[in-house]
């Protein structure tokens, strides 16, 4: 069948195109999270929790080696924030391994040990490593 008799499926498949889009061409988003006795965070568009590292600064990225192992960067590209989240709270740092996102000028990451969507088993590992709550963040020293 041609597609003049079949207008319904060109639309059909141009917005499933146009939705997969993002996804193919390697997007990144950034939600918030909410767990009881934590509280809000950030989480990427699969729910995996976000992290920052407290030996970090602003525009720079300490974790390094071993570490990049463990703690993945959230690697930058074409972001999308939710509802909520401010676009220029966002940015990307350049670093030997790469481009990642910054959230304040924070590098962020993710931790090898949460399985599945919603874990946060980074909380608080080794008094460095801390969930991002977006109302509270940086946190003051």
């Amino acid at each position: 069948m041609s597609v003049k008799k079949m207008p319904w499926l060109y639309w059909a498949l141009l917005i499933v195109a146009l939705a997969a889009a993002p996804a193919l061409a390697g997007g990144t988003s950034v939600t918030v999270q909410q767990k009881d006795g934590l509280g809000a965070y950030l989480a990427d568009g699969d729910g995996m929790t976000l992290y920052y590292f407290t030996k970090d600064a602003p525009g720079k990225s300490v974790c390094t080696g071993d570490c990049l192992t463990k703690w993945p960067p959230l690697p930058a590209g074409e972001l999308t924030v939710a509802t909520g989240l401010e676009a220029k709270d966002f940015g990307e740092l350049a670093t030997a391994g790469g481009k990642l996102v910054t959230f304040r000028g924070y590098p962020v990451y993710r931790f090898f040990k949460d399985a599945k969507a919603g874990d946060t088993t980074g909380q608080g590992v080794g008094g460095v490593w801390f969930v991002i709550d977006p109302k509270a963040f940086p946190p003051k020293p």
